[in-house]
């Protein structure tokens, strides 16, 4: 096991998911033009729903990407990392809208492994990253993003105590 690596990794992991929520609090409905523009997908519904924005998808890359050479990662990893949980997190999010879930409801599993599982896999030839390296990580983004919101709930970071 990677260790330290995997611990590099959800430092990376925890910026790229995050720097949209704190987007969203510093500059508020300012630049946050939604991905999708308004497009309706063919069954009715939102394509990712208005808020996955462009403002936080660039943003997510350029903080991560910025940020893994003081983390250790070479930067391209981090844009790596950040590239691939934003296509996790949409991704939750057109299963969602397909779902009827409304935006930002909660969906247990499905809002927080695509958006570690696919940086892990993105990264896991560059990394020599193992299966085992890569459930581990998972699994403790999972946790820790249910016990972070809940701290980031409380401390009025986000809308939402998930």
């Amino acid at each position: 096991m990677q260790y330290l690596l995997i611990l590099q990794l959800l430092v990376l992991l925890t910026l790229a998911n995050g720097t949209p929520i704190v987007a969203k609090k510093i500059f508020g409905p300012r630049f946050s033009f939604p991905l999708d523009a308004g497009t309706i997908f063919f069954d009715g519904r939102p394509l990712f729903g208005h808020s996955k924005t462009i403002r936080g998808i660039v943003g997510s890359i350029l903080v991560t990407t910025a940020s893994a050479s003081l983390i250790g990662p070479d930067p391209a990893i981090g844009a790596i990392v950040a590239g691939a949980a934003m296509a996790g997190d949409l991704f939750s999010s057109f299963v969602k809208r397909r779902l009827n879930l409304p935006p930002s409801s909660q969906a247990l599993g499905l809002d927080h492994v695509p958006e570690s599982l696919f940086p892990m896999l993105a990264c896991r030839d560059a990394l020599s990253l193992t299966f085992a390296d890569i459930a581990l990580g998972v699994g403790i983004f999972f946790i820790g993003v249910l016990v972070l919101s809940r701290l980031l709930f409380r401390a009025h970071l986000r809308d939402e105590p998930y």
